[in-house]
């Protein structure tokens, strides 16, 4: 009989920038789900993946100096380098610059074109790099991007629209038919009253501004939008409209889609509405969780509240980094971070409670039996049946909550059991009974329900933990049985067990220093940040300055003679120059370092834009700009004569 599916994901994610523990805290989600699936027997595809087009990419690019499909490949293979430190059991990575996705999406764009769903028009209105979203001028907050805040620029152009309005009706009726098909439900209420209600207008799907994208087939000049492009990675990654459609056959509808509360628009209007179009089934569910925040509001650099999740896991183990995501924040609310709260969840959850519980089971079940499990019995002492309820309730509660992907609250079940195990230790007091032959029984029944316990928690764990449920298995003896879902069917599978000595799975931590090392990660996190991207615009302003018609006239451009060069600690792109202005000496930073070593430019006589205002750059202060021309991505200085006076005006 063939397994029931499940199809899981997450969205793919822009790489523009290196990911945070925000971006972790999703995948981890996705891949508690698909972790527990398996374990429940079902055929299950969890996909994640990048969304590599657009605007923003292609300056990104331009800024570093390499084409697009370098820029991303790098930063993939960084985010790939962080789902593997999670270990995130994905079955599919999709990247959309893959032919397998351009494909699907010349494929989508031609047949809604072909079907009267796309047509050709004009676009006026506004427009955000960043979002890489369309705005009308209601929709402006503060006359910025009402998703984000970022800045929007007026654009005009031809472009292709998606007759989204034709499907405003539909997509009500269909949320109100189908309650769970928006959770949390709040999430329904906002996309029906602040959307769908006031009425939804066609949209734009194509650009003629760029060209990192996916060209449309009929008309090149047009790279289909974002929007369009990303969102069909859920069925291109499946083969859809494709020779090779097995995957899709087999897996579509998507059970869960799970999204960040920012694009929950996109994957409840938008994507459902291009489905309609192509007369396929919607995803049976999209899932918005909320953000998770700092105690100061959202990660920022400026803030020095970014975090790092490798140095969280090279200091105190994933285990305890993934527990404390899925544990402390009920999944679809705003939750925070803080140093603080991680060190207390790691002493007192995972030291305390379940690390002491191992511990203490396993000394005594060798303390009194030399290390051989006893068989189970039944109900020998008069706290084994209560103790047995418990786990059942936790078993039958556990499920419920994963579910409803509801982790904190499947969580905070399991740990219950765990201090009800905690409390029968205190109720049977084995030492007592070691004293007195006569109640050889009973120890034996307390050393084997406490086994069990920890054996049914270590199996109920495995969604959220990687590697302490192995752990648990290998010290109770259990290393190599079964550790599926149908294992819970049985309370204590012990035969001939033996335990085994093993390390604390959660050493307990000193609060402050725990506290202090990691605010220092976050600083150090969000100072590498700033001076990467200071780094990066130094060198962009130096190579590629734009100035608009209307303000060139205002700019001073000087000869300027290099008198003095020297290197800037951990700034492999960047130069201090102290440079000659005839009547001054001004000290700029230029990003010319990886063309031209110090001594090489001692002597030169440059074009230098002198009336920029003073920045600091890596701790230099900068007084100007020095000219320098590109040519197949190695930079030249714009010199001049060597009979120009310093100081001349350039015109």
């Amino acid at each position: 009989m063939a397994k029931p599916t499940f199809y899981i994901t997450t969205p793919i994610y822009y790489p523009s920038a290196k990911l945070h523990i925000g971006h972790a805290y999703t995948t981890v989600a996705g891949d508690a789900i698909a972790r527990y699936k398996r374990l429940k027997g079902f055929d299950v595809r969890y996909l994640t993946g990048t969304d590599e087009h657009g605007q923003k990419i292609q300056e990104k690019a331009k800024e570093a100096g390499v084409t697009p499909q370098a820029f991303v490949d790098e930063v993939v293979k960084d985010i790939k380098v962080l789902w593997d430190r999670l270990e995130i059991s994905y079955d599919d990575y999709i990247r959309t610059t893959e032919g397998r996705h351009k494909a699907v999406v010349e494929h989508v764009f031609e047949t809604l074109l072909k079907n009267g769903d796309i047509y050709l028009g004009e676009y006026e209105g506004w427009y955000s790099v960043s979002d890489e979203t369309y705005y009308t001028e209601s929709q402006l907050v503060d006359g910025k991007s009402p998703d984000s805040g970022h800045p929007v620029e007026l654009v005009r152009e031809e472009c292709y629209f998606f007759r989204l309005s034709k499907y405003a009706d539909r997509l009500i009726e269909y949320f109100e038919s189908h309650p769970d098909f928006i959770l949390p439900e709040s999430r329904k209420t906002e996309m029906i009253n602040n959307f769908l209600k006031p009425g939804l207008q066609d949209l734009a799907v194509s650009r003629t501004t760029f060209d990192w994208g996916v060209q449309v087939p009929s008309n090149p000049k047009h790279v289909v939008y974002v929007w369009v492009d990303a969102l069909t990675n859920y069925i291109s990654s499946l083969g859809y409209g494709t020779d090779n459609d097995e995957l899709f056959n087999r897996y579509w509808p998507a059970d869960v889609h799970l999204v960040g509360k920012e694009i929950v628009r996109f994957h409840t209007i938008i994507w459902p509405a291009l489905l309609m179009a192509l007369d396929l089934p919607l995803p049976k569910q999209v899932f918005a969780h909320g953000w998770l925040l700092m105690k100061d509001g959202k990660m920022s650099k400026s803030k020095g509240n970014v975090v790092d999740p490798i140095p969280l896991i090279d200091r105190y183990g994933l285990d305890s980094l993934r527990y404390y995501l899925l544990r402390e924040v009920p999944f679809g609310a705003d939750g925070t971070f803080t140093p603080e709260a991680f060190v207390d969840r790691l002493n007192f959850d995972l030291a305390n409670d379940l690390g002491n519980l191992l511990n203490r089971t396993v000394a005594m079940i060798k303390k009194y039996f030399d290390g051989n499990v006893p068989a189970y019995a039944g109900n020998v002492t008069a706290f084994d049946a209560d103790l047995l309820r418990v786990v059942e309730e936790t078993t039958s509660k556990t499920e419920a909550a994963m579910e409803h992907m509801e982790f904190s609250v499947a969580l905070t079940n399991i740990w219950q059991l765990v201090s009800r195990a905690n409390k029968y230790i205190d109720e049977t007091q084995p030492w007592v009974l070691a004293k007195d032959e006569a109640k050889r029984d009973e120890l034996a029944s307390v050393m084997t329900h406490l086994a069990g316990v920890l054996r049914h928690v270590a199996v109920m764990i495995q969604p959220f933990m990687t590697r302490a449920p192995k752990e648990m298995f290998r010290q109770l003896g259990l290393e190599g049985q079964d550790m599926s879902w149908e294992a819970l069917d049985t309370f204590a599978a012990f035969d001939g067990a033996v335990v085994t000595d093993g390390t604390p799975i959660f050493p307990r931590r000193d609060v402050k220093e725990e506290v202090d090392a990691i605010q220092e990660m976050m600083r150090q996190a969000s100072k590498a940040r700033v001076e990467e991207e200071a780094e990066e615009e130094a060198a962009d302003e130096d190579v590629r300055p734009e100035i608009t018609i209307d303000v060139f006239d205002q700019v001073e451009f000087r000869v300027g003679q290099i008198v003095e060069a020297d290197k800037i600690k951990k700034a492999k792109k960047l130069l201090k120059l102290q440079v000659d202005l005839g009547s001054e000496t001004r000290q700029i930073v230029s990003g010319i370092a990886e063309w031209y070593a110090p001594e090489e430019l001692v002597g030169k006589k440059v074009i230098v834009v002198a009336n920029l205002k003073p920045v600091k750059l890596r701790g230099e202060l900068s007084q100007g700009m020095i000219l320098a021309a590109d040519k197949d991505g190695k930079l030249e200085l714009a010199t001049v004569s060597e009979n120009m006076p310093n100081g001349a005006i350039v015109k």
